[in-house]
């Protein structure tokens, strides 16, 4: 990014329907250098989203299945697309095919797609009832009308493989976490939840809790000079990006297999380090539960949980508040994590 280059007034312009929701009213691109701005700035951040849940379903092992059609539904300036495509390798797909309510923005990402992947069929889509083998959502559910939600999840319903990310705001959140429990039972969910039961965020105690996990800039950028002034002018934090997120597909093995006394979880949110213990809220199939893990315990991972985080799978027992077994279900490379910083979600 040369942020000599920015056109800040389409920037600006498109920042200020964001914060306010009047992009909710309808297609907002008015040119196709709006997306080519976009894309090397906000979407680039939705892409470091889509790389740190992509990267987690990696290092799960987990990938769509092999020759099916890649939808890329809502896709704007096509980011979600392309980053599923290189992490699941070009190859793995028939075709890739592109749709969004603006005629400008299918033509910007089918453009960029053909660019970055010239071995593979890229065109907009039609919906003549084709097989779909992974269908990619991103930041739709705010804008979206009665009619189109409708559409949407007739596709959701006839993918073999769904991923969707959503702003890690309380409302964006909680409103995927509807839909999860509308369309678990024809799916197996993989991320972000343990288990199939109802959403625990939806009980009356659970009220102020949603489920959301931060993304990290890649490493230079809060260095970079063309960041920090996009940055500035756009009153966003670079060190981290709260997301939501949805992922399914129609496996009907376990997700995990955890030791006998203990059950699968997610760490939800950002992780509270002290001196002597670390303080989380766990996802289970029991609910939601504040707990805390002491040094005692687990020192070496108390410490990790400070500054460098692993995926927050584990295979744990707690007595009350008290964390007594805890294993991660996830092994990944610690020297591929950042450290957590203070960030703010999406608008």
């Amino acid at each position: 990014m040369n942020s000599e280059q920015l056109d800040w007034v389409a920037l600006d312009r498109l920042r200020e329907g964001f914060l306010t929701g009047s992009a909710a009213n309808g297609p907002y691109w008015e040119s196709l250098s709006d997306l080519s701005n976009y894309d090397v700035t906000y979407a680039e951040r939705i892409g470091w989203k889509w790389d740190a849940l992509l990267g987690e379903l990696r290092l799960r092992h987990w990938s769509p299945p092999a020759g099916g059609l890649l939808l890329d539904w809502g896709c704007g300036s096509g980011v979600a697309g392309r980053r599923a495509m290189s992490a699941f390798g070009a190859d793995r797909f028939s075709a890739l095919a592109v749709w969004d309510h603006s005629p400008l923005a299918r033509t910007f990402s089918a453009t960029r797609a053909r660019e970055q992947f010239p071995s593979i069929e890229v065109s907009e889509f039609t919906d003549t009832g084709q097989p779909i083998g992974l269908l990619v959502i991103s930041h739709v559910l705010n804008e979206l009308p009665d009619d189109a939600r409708a559409q949407l999840l007739a596709l959701v319903e006839r993918a073999a493989a769904v991923i969707w990310i959503e702003p890690g705001t309380h409302r964006d959140s909680r409103a995927l976490a509807t839909l999860r429990d509308q369309l678990r039972s024809g799916h197996r969910i993989v991320a972000p939840c343990t288990h199939r039961e109802d959403c625990p965020l939806f009980q009356a105690a659970n009220e102020r809790d949603w489920c959301h996990f931060f993304a990290h800039a890649p490493a230079g950028i809060q260095n970079d000079s063309n960041w920090v002034r996009f940055s500035h002018r756009a009153g966003l934090d670079l060190r981290s990006q709260a997301y939501s997120c949805l992922v399914l597909d129609r496996s009907e093995l376990p997700v995990f297999t955890t030791p006998p006394s203990t059950q699968p979880a997610r760490l939800l949110g950002r992780v509270e380090v002290f001196k002597p213990y670390a303080r989380f809220l766990a996802c289970d199939n029991a609910g939601l539960h504040l707990l805390e893990l002491s040094k005692r315990t687990d020192s070496a991972l108390v410490k990790r949980l400070d500054r460098n985080p692993p995926v927050p799978l584990y295979a744990l027992a707690h007595e009350g508040r008290r964390v007594t077994a805890i294993t991660q279900l996830v092994a990944d490379e610690s020297s591929e994590s950042t450290p957590s910083d203070e960030g703010h979600p999406d608008a």
